[in-house]
């Protein structure tokens, strides 16, 4: 028996990296799952973004863990394209019990034009705003919403160094407006039992953290880091002596999000960081 047997999750972002992790993490706990994702690039992102054949990767490593999988390519910037993907899979399923609102980018340079300002904050909050907005008629009582946050828009001078360019300042704005958006979200769902939690990774070991764009951010000594230049500097961030985190200790929160065992919280911002959080947070709110 698993903690999710019978229910049936939605996932942005699902093609690879996180989102690929948590959809296979939900569905060997028992969930179906509704694997959404772009899969094509977008201009201002400097790094290439996942393909339809990773979203097919997807479907058939949930397929292995005996569970049904339905696919779709929509760009969580569109609405219509949301929910158009999310109500024909509920159509396949029958219901729908967990939205993993996951999606990012995090188009860094300072040679970028605001338009990637302005990509960022449509994928990495919009899109989440979208995602919820596309699933939410279809949750009822019990259901559980996660979205992705990131550690680093909880830290000054991370991405919104303006060394970073207005991608970056995107990516803070963003994030930290995924962080309220849920924290408001959780207050307006409480009475009808639907419960809202954000995740805030820090480094994890995806192909947005190991990409030239983000080599660059944490090697600016060098014209072109190279992957092992770059490692050196992600110990940095984390207290633990770690460089990054793995998407599968992200999809451990997840999987508990998305349980019963979590049947009481809300409103969490949980960081899963090796520590990265504490110089930026104070130990009790209010001090």
């Amino acid at each position: 028996m698993g903690k999710l047997d019978g229910r049936v999750a939605v996932i942005t972002g699902a093609a690879r990296g996180q989102g690929r992790s948590h959809a296979l993490a939900l569905a060997a706990e028992g969930a179906d799952i509704i694997a959404l994702d772009i899969c094509a690039d977008i201009e201002t992102n400097e790094y290439p973004l996942a393909t339809p054949a990773d979203l097919e990767e997807t479907k058939s490593s949930v397929e292995k863990h005996g569970r049904r999988c339905h696919t779709a390519l929509a760009d969580v910037r569109e609405a219509s394209q949301l929910r158009a993907a999310i109500d024909e899979g509920v159509r396949a399923f029958g219901r729908l019990d967990v939205v993993v609102a996951n999606a990012g980018i995090c188009p860094l340079g300072g040679g970028l034009p605001p338009q990637a300002f302005i990509d960022a904050v449509d994928v990495d909050l919009v899109g989440v705003i979208n995602t919820v907005s596309a699933a939410y008629p279809h949750l009822v009582s019990g259901a559980s919403i996660i979205a992705t946050g990131s550690v680093a828009a909880m830290t000054k001078g991370a991405t919104d160094n303006p060394a970073h360019g207005p991608g970056g300042a995107g990516y803070s704005h963003a994030k930290k407006g995924v962080a309220r958006y849920m924290h408001d979200l959780a207050l307006q769902l409480a009475p009808v039992s639907i419960r809202a939690n954000a995740i805030h990774p820090c480094n994890c070991n995806t192909d947005m953290l190991h990409s030239a764009p983000m080599y660059r951010v944490f090697r600016p000594d060098l014209a072109e880091p190279t992957r092992d230049e770059a490692v050196q500097a992600f110990y940095l961030n984390q207290k633990m002596p770690v460089p990054w985190v793995e998407p599968e200790d992200i999809s451990k929160a997840v999987v508990f999000l998305a349980s019963d065992d979590a049947q009481y919280v809300t409103g969490l911002q949980m960081t899963i960081d090796a520590g990265a959080a504490i110089p930026h947070k104070p130990a009790l709110a209010g001090s």
